[in-house]
């Protein structure tokens, strides 16, 4: 489809047209004129949007569908749509399947089930067989068969020696390991960050340590072994001060936070409501104050959604007993807008991401593939049910307020608008 954006403000540092009021013109997937008062030629579709702005295409780093295996929490087809209309070109989704992601045909299976859409859908493959934290699985072959990444979502990796090896054997062909953040044996049955509000509750807390404790010890491999380790979504302060330091040494370490444990904290638990259990647990304000002077300086490469869709079956359920897990794509951007600068918004959510990954990047020039995320950062709203394109609707930002809209996006020839 060719288009042609009028009057869109461009967020792109890495473009000439930075921060300017531009027509874009769109033919055959790439950008062909950025100019002032362009039209439309034949077989073009024009798109005029109330205060338009424009960037590279956002890339959510940590995704979860349901498909295969748990059809009823997300499909592959229904999520890559949430996706696009919530503004993201492109997604990692994690191996939390059935069967999980741990060789190289459920690799396939999702890069064949999500070749024909508007957004790129990039697996992130098992660290070990079955996710078990045994065993390495088949990483070459997958990364062979189009999987970005390495780990066991959710699930920390308590064998050493797997996660050096792991670092070691992934040098060869330049994969990224991941490490989730949490010592099992630290956190053992908490289910809500440990201080005064789980006490207040009678919830079993989880502490600080546990999380930690396992990014000391990652750090501590990945020094002795080399190679790239990026940390999913943490969520304390001391998380924050030692990749912060492990950056400093000259470590090949990138980071992640979630939407939820950046705005958040664990206040909200005294609703006992479902959707706000989430792992790692919604911890302190002086947390969310530490990720985000990470999020400022640096020290966090990535924001992610964390998006993971549970059914109501196991969300409206007394609190011990809910799975963890909220959906996140259609609030990301308008949680964000409240609290950061849309520069820094794009740099979190598209450039940086991208390079952590290996990811094309494609800057808004003439020429360059479009690949382009639409929104606006004008106007307050409510989040509220009508707004949840998912098929589960456990979100944690219901009836919160949101700043800006997303639009949609241009990416792979289609034009996506909510």
């Amino acid at each position: 489809m060719n288009v042609l954006l009028k009057s869109a403000t461009i967020i792109d540092t890495d473009s000439p047209f930075h921060q300017k009021k531009k027509d874009v013109l769109i033919e055959n997937n790439r950008i062909v004129k950025i100019g002032n008062n362009l039209t439309c030629p034949k077989d073009c579709k024009e798109v005029s949007l109330d205060d338009l702005h424009i960037s590279q295409g956002w890339f959510d780093s940590s995704v979860s569908f349901g498909e295969p295996g748990y059809e009823e929490r997300e499909t592959i087809e229904n999520g890559l749509n949430v996706a696009a209309k919530s503004g993201f070109t492109d997604v990692a989704v994690n191996s939390n399947t059935k069967p999980f992601i741990d060789s190289k045909a459920t690799v396939a299976f999702l890069k064949n089930e999500s070749s024909s859409k508007a957004t790129n859908l990039h697996p992130i493959a098992s660290l070990s067989q079955a996710s078990k934290g045994i065993e390495m699985a088949e990483l070459f072959d997958m990364k062979n068969r189009g999987a970005i990444a390495f780990g066991d979502y959710n699930k920390a990796i308590t064998n050493d020696n797997l996660m050096k090896v792991a670092l070691l054997y992934a040098q060869n062909f330049e994969g990224l390991i991941l490490s989730f953040p949490m010592n099992e044996a630290i956190a053992g049955e908490g289910i809500a960050n440990e201080g005064e509000n789980s006490t207040r509750l009678g919830l079993k807390g989880i502490p600080d340590l546990a999380e930690e404790l396992q990014i000391s010890r990652d750090l501590l491999l990945l020094e002795y072994a080399g190679g790239k380790l990026h940390i999913p979504t943490i969520s304390t302060a001391k998380a924050v001060s030692l990749i912060r330091n492990a950056k400093k040494k000259g470590l090949h370490i990138s980071c992640s936070v979630a939407v939820h444990n950046l705005l958040l904290t664990d206040e909200e638990l005294h609703s006992f409501e479902g959707n706000t259990k989430v792992m790692p647990p919604l911890r302190t304000k002086e947390d969310t104050l530490a990720l985000l002077e990470g999020v400022k300086d640096g020290t966090i490469d990535c924001i992610t959604s964390d998006h993971n869709p549970i059914d109501i079956e196991d969300k409206k359920v007394e609190f011990d007993n809910a799975k963890y897990g909220t959906i996140g794509l259609e609030s990301a951007f308008g949680q964000l807008a409240n609290s950061l600068d849309l520069e820094t918004i794009v740099k979190v959510l598209a450039t940086n991401p991208k390079k952590v990954f290996g990811i094309e990047t494609h800057s808004i020039q003439e020429g360059n593939r479009a690949s382009l995320s639409l929104f606006s950062p004008k106007g307050k709203s409510v989040f509220n049910t009508d707004q949840i394109l998912s098929t589960s609707k456990n979100a944690i930002f219901l009836n919160k307020e949101m700043t800006g809209s997303v639009y949609g996006i241009y990416a792979n020839k289609q034009l996506i608008l909510k």
